[in-house]
C-alpha cells in the first residue's frame, strides 16, 4: 500500500490482481480487509458470509459504491464513506503491532474452523441469524502486536476465565494453573481483565511462559488502564489480539463478542470463578457449542464467585469436568496418552499390607498395660496360635512391644532430638 495512493485505487488496482503471492497476501487484501475491520462491528453472519462469498477486495467495492446487499449495508451505516487504513496501519505499525488475515499463512485456520462450521449451520434468512454478541462467527482479520505466530501459539492452548471481583482463592488458583500450564508449555489465553484474567496472565509470564490476551479495543490501548504494565509484558513474549483496529474503544457489547475468540482458539476453556450470570460462563458454553472441553474448578458453596461454577458442572448438557490443578487441565485437552494426569499420592499407614488377623490382633492391644496372648484372642476373636503368629511381624513394625505384664501398642515415635 503507498500511502499516495486511495483505498478505492488501491481496491481497483486489486481488482485483477491475486489474492496472494508467495510473500503473502496482496496489499489491496491487506488493505481491503483493514477497512473491513473497521467498517462493521464483528459477530454478524450476514457481514462474514458477504465478504467470504465476494471476497474482501471485491467485497469492498460493492459497500463503497452502494451495490451490497441492504441487510450488510446497514450493518456498516455511515461508515462507508470513512476510510482510515492508512492511519491504522501505521498506529499499528508504531506500537509493534500487524494485521493478520486470513490470507496469510499464520491465520489460525485450524483452531478457528470450528467457528466456520457453525457459520455454516445458520440459517440462510438473515432474519433467522443468530444475535451478533452471540453467533459463532470467524473473524474477517485480527489485529496482533507481539512477535510470536498465533497459530503456533493456539496450538497448544488454554483458555483460563472467570470473575472480575474475584476472591483470594480464585486468584491464587488462577496463578497457579497460568504458572503449571506455561511451564508445562501451554499458552494461556485469557481476556486481560481484573481478577482471574490477570492472575492467569501473571502466572503464565511468571513461568516463562506464552500467554494470549484478546481485547474488546484496539491492541494499542490498554484497558483497564492500570493493566499497561501488564499488556506491554504480555506483548514481550506473548500476544494481543484484537478484531478491531488501533484506537477502538472497548464499549461493553464488544467483550460479549471477543468471548468467542478465547473459546475458538483454544482446546479448552477452564472456569476458576464465575458468578451467576457472568461472561466466564458465557465463554464456556460457546466452547462448548465449538466442541471443545469445558473444565471447572470448584469453589466453596458459600461463595456467590463459584455459584456459576457449579451451574457449570450441574448441566447435563454441558459435560463439563472438574479440575483442581494443571495436570487435570493437561489430561482433559491433551493428547490421548501422552498428557495423563499422575495418580494422586495418599499417605501411607503402617497398617498398609496387614492381614485381617493381624489388624484384629492390633485393635485389641491395649495402649498402656501389657496383655497376654490369650486376652488378645478373645478380644479379637481369633486363636491364640493366630495371635502367636502375628505378634512377632507387628513386632518387627514397630507397632506393638512387648512389656513385663504382656503385649500392648507401641509408642507413637516423638520428634526427632536435636544433636
Amino acid at each position: 500500500m503507498s500511502p499516495a495512493t486511495t483505498l478505492d485505487e488501491d481496491i481497483e488496482e486489486g481488482l485483477d490482481a491475486p489474492l496472494a503471492t508467495v510473500g503473502g497476501p496482496a496489499p489491496a487484501v491487506r488493505r481491503a480487509r483493514a477497512w473491513l475491520s473497521r467498517a462493521a462491528e464483528p459477530g454478524s453472519v450476514a457481514f462474514w458470509r458477504f465478504v467470504e462469498d465476494a471476497g474482501p477486495v471485491q467485497a469492498v467495492r460493492q459497500l463503497r459504491a452502494g451495490r451490497a446487499p441492504d441487510a450488510v449495508r446497514a450493518l456498516v451505516g455511515a461508515r462507508v464513506e470513512e476510510d482510515a487504513t492508512a492511519a491504522d496501519l501505521l498506529r499499528a505499525q508504531r506500537c509493534g503491532a500487524r494485521l493478520l488475515v486470513p490470507e496469510d499463512d499464520e491465520w489460525p485456520a485450524l483452531a478457528l474452523h470450528g467457528l466456520v462450521l457453525t457459520t455454516a449451520g445458520e440459517p440462510a434468512d438473515p432474519r433467522a441469524h443468530s444475535p451478533r454478541t452471540t453467533a459463532l462467527v470467524p473473524p474477517v482479520a485480527l489485529w496482533v502486536r507481539g512477535p510470536a505466530r498465533l497459530d503456533a501459539l493456539a496450538d497448544r492452548s488454554v483458555a483460563v476465565v472467570g470473575a472480575r471481583a474475584s476472591t483470594a482463592y480464585g486468584e491464587h488458583v488462577a496463578g497457579e494453573l497460568g504458572h503449571r500450564l506455561g511451564q508445562r508449555g501451554w499458552t494461556v489465553v485469557s481476556g486481560g481483565a481484573f481478577g482471574i484474567d490477570a492472575a492467569a496472565h501473571r502466572g503464565a509470564l511468571a513461568a516463562g511462559g506464552p500467554t494470549i490476551a484478546v481485547l474488546a479495543c484496539g491492541v494499542d490501548r490498554p484497558y483497564p488502564a492500570a493493566h499497561g504494565a501488564l499488556f506491554h509484558r504480555i506483548a514481550e513474549d506473548g500476544l494481543l489480539i484484537s478484531e478491531w483496529p488501533p484506537g477502538a474503544a472497548p464499549h461493553k457489547h464488544r467483550f460479549l463478542v471477543r468471548n468467542r475468540l478465547i473459546a475458538a482458539l483454544t482446546r479448552g476453556t477452564v472456569v476458576v470463578e464465575a458468578a451467576a450470570r457472568s461472561g466466564a460462563q458465557a465463554t464456556a458454553r460457546r466452547a462448548q457449542r465449538l466442541g471443545r472441553q469445558v473444565l471447572v474448578v470448584p469453589g466453596p458453596v458459600t461463595s456467590a464467585m463459584s455459584v456459576g461454577c457449579h451451574e457449570l458442572l450441574r448441566d447435563p448438557d454441558l459435560d463439563a469436568v472438574l479440575v483442581a490443578d494443571a495436570a487435570h487441565v493437561v489430561e482433559a485437552v491433551g493428547r490421548l496418552g501422552e498428557d495423563l494426569a499422575d495418580a494422586v499420592k495418599r499417605p501411607t499407614s503402617p497398617r498398609d499390607g496387614l492381614s485381617d488377623i493381624a489388624c484384629r490382633v492390633l485393635d485389641a492391644c491395649p495402649v498402656r498395660i501389657g496383655v497376654s496372648p490369650e486376652r488378645l484372642a478373645a478380644t479379637a476373636g481369633c486363636d491364640v496360635l493366630e495371635v502367636l503368629r502375628v505378634l512377632p511381624a507387628l513386632e518387627l513394625a514397630e507397632l506393638v512391644q512387648m512389656t513385663t505384664t504382656g503385649w500392648r501398642l507401641a509408642p507413637a515415635p516423638g520428634p526427632p532430638v536435636a544433636p
